[in-house]
């Protein structure tokens, strides 16, 4: 088992940052592929970004490429999601997950609870 807990969410205005964090328990962590999701309200959660488990590899949706930057540190068992540049329309709940191997799709087998993200325009 792996427990996450995701933390950084907030109000912000359009074009500000925010960083979310992720942190992890149990099963090491250094060995699972990360990703971070969203979901807004009704509407199905969406693959945001995703890291494998040795940092090297990226992988970002293309709303968000360029704005968004997802990083790990395997020492501290965490994992980030630098946004940057936000947009009214990147308002959700975002979600952390971890998964054996890395996918840019929501099939991963452990989520954190989430962390709201609300950006005014």
């Amino acid at each position: 088992q792996v427990q996450l807990v995701e933390s950084g969410g907030g109000l912000v205005q359009a074009g500000g940052s925010l960083r979310l964090s992720c942190a992890a328990s149990g099963r090491t962590f250094g060995h699972f592929a990360m990703g971070w999701f969203r979901q807004a309200p009704g509407k199905e959660r969406e693959f945001v970004a995703a890291i494998d488990w040795t940092g090297s590899s990226t992988y970002y949706h293309d709303s968000v490429k360029g704005r968004f930057t997802i990083s790990r540190d395997n020492a501290k068992n965490t994992v980030s999601l630098q946004m940057n540049s936000l947009k009214p329309e990147d308002t959700a709940v975002y979600y952390c997950a971890a998964n054996q191997v890395v996918l840019v799709s929501t099939q991963y087998d452990y989520w954190g609870q989430g962390t709201q993200v609300t950006v005014s325009s």
